[in-house]
């Protein structure tokens, strides 16, 4: 029996865009985040403007909540219609509308799959560097959303550096386009800016517009193996003290790089406690004084060796066992829990300590890699979900790192967003000042709380 609501939404959207049967709600029930799961009332998937014109009017109508998803990569619950209501999937929104080589912009739907732009530009001499590890899979709309970083964030900063403009809908249906081409724009609030990483609880967004740069003339990639953390870790402030910014400086653990190994096998040594990928990229000359400097920053840490990747193919190799992190540590054990603090360089050392004794002192299993660059670091659980003892002591134990990393001056979430999964420690980040300035503003674009609910704040009354 087809409900009401579904014969509404498909009488304004046609039959092939509303999904409801219960193998379908359930797909769409959870993102990549563990333990968070919730069906949503009905399924729309929107592939035009006037789509969400039409479902935010009709959700408006009937006092709906609506929930917003792209490709559903997300890791911090973000797109969890905890709420029930209608999810908004945004995938076959996915046209790249212009790529402008003269002002050297990109504007896009928000389905347009990350990697994708990248090959787009590229073909052309160009460059957009956010690169989240889910970039073969997520969209651009998700990764403003949550202002995703990458393993470019180091040199280049993050989606929200290279977002000009966005078209965006609000709860009501109405819609405003804020921001130009211009790389320069200070006509009142800059709402581009404030829009970004909202994690769909302020607006939708349905068009937008991206600053490109040149692409690098070359690059040199290093694999620096460790046997102690520690050094790892501090060879990272000693690399940026020198005066050089690599386009890439990751960090990989013993837990992880063996896990890694398991899953790709390209030869990565399986006795060493930690490694470091770091690419510097420009001009030819520049490369090679920077590779030079960070040489000398690693021998002066006690790396145990160093290899530079001798063509591209060995270079996308180690890239490419980077970037498989999480789904090789995700192979071990039924459920995989993955946390995104991210701590001031000069910590980083400390962190990582704090890290094994938490997962020492609560008897469980913790791989991290992460963006080391720029301090960013994913401890990442290998756990049962079915073990509830064990899913606590993991909890306790991630209480201890988030403690430590705000202790530290850093923050509880580097690039996954606050979402459902953070949403009780943003108090203590943040404090109850900004948390209520937050809230005002919340209730100044959605007084009912009906867009994307459930996220960054603990649930309130309606």
């Amino acid at each position: 029996m087809v409900s009401p609501l579904v014969s509404k939404l498909r009488d304004i959207l046609g039959k092939r865009k509303v999904l409801d049967s219960d193998a379908e709600l359930l797909c769409y029930s959870f993102d990549a985040t563990p333990l968070l799961y919730h069906k949503p009332d009905v399924v729309t998937l929107v592939d035009s403007e006037e789509d969400i014109r039409l479902v935010l009017e009709f959700a408006a109508q009937e006092g709906l909540p609506v929930t917003t998803r792209g490709s559903g990569t997300g890791l911090s619950g973000g797109s969890v219609p905890v709420n029930g209501g209608i999810l908004i999937v945004t995938t076959s929104m996915n046209r790249v509308i212009e790529i402008d080589a003269h002002d050297m912009s990109a504007t896009v739907e928000p389905g347009v799959i990350t990697a994708n732009l990248h090959a787009l530009v590229e073909a052309q001499g160009l460059f957009y560097p956010p690169d989240p590890g889910s970039m073969k899979i997520s969209t651009i709309g998700g990764n403003v959303a949550e202002n995703a970083g990458g393993l470019r964030g180091l040199k280049y900063g993050v989606t929200g550096d290279y977002v000009l403009s966005l078209d965006t809908y609000f709860i009501d249906g109405s819609k405003i386009r804020y921001g130009t081409k211009c790389l320069k724009d200070v006509a009142g609030y800059n709402l581009t800016k404030f829009l970004i990483g909202t994690e769909g609880t302020i607006g939708i967004f349905s068009r937008i517009v991206l600053k490109l740069i040149p692409k690098p003339k070359t690059k040199t990639t290093f694999l620096a193996l460790y046997d102690d953390i520690v050094d790892a870790a501090r060879t990272v402030s000693a690399i940026i003290s020198r005066k050089v910014i690599p386009s890439t400086l990751e960090l990989m653990d013993s837990v992880t790089i063996n896990c890694v190994e398991d899953h790709v096998n390209i030869g990565l040594p399986r006795d060493v406690e930690a490694l470091l990928l770091i690419e510097t990229d420009g001009h030819p000359e520049v490369v090679r004084e920077e590779a030079e400097i960070i040489r000398e920053a690693c021998t002066a840490n006690r790396v145990r060796s160093l290899r530079i990747a001798a063509n591209a193919r060995e270079s996308e190799e180690l890239f490419t066992a980077r970037r498989n992190a999480l789904s090789a540590l995700a192979r071990v054990k039924p459920t995989t829990i993955l946390e995104d603090i991210t701590v001031p360089r000069p910590v980083i050392p400390e962190m990582m300590v704090t890290i094994r004794q938490a997962a020492e002192q609560y008897g469980i299993t913790i791989g991290t890699f992460g963006h080391a660059g720029d301090g960013n670091l994913h401890p990442t659980c290998l756990t049962d979900e079915r073990d509830k003892d064990e899913i606590h002591r993991v909890e306790q134990a991630y209480e201890v790192i988030f403690e430590k990393a705000i202790a530290l001056g850093g923050t509880i979430s580097g690039e996954h967003g606050t979402g459902i999964s953070k949403a009780k420690y943003l108090p203590k980040m943040v404090g109850s000042k900004a948390l209520e300035v937050m809230k005002r503003i919340k209730h100044a674009f959605d007084p009912e709380n009906r867009l994307n609910p459930g996220k960054i704040f603990l649930p309130t009354e309606r």
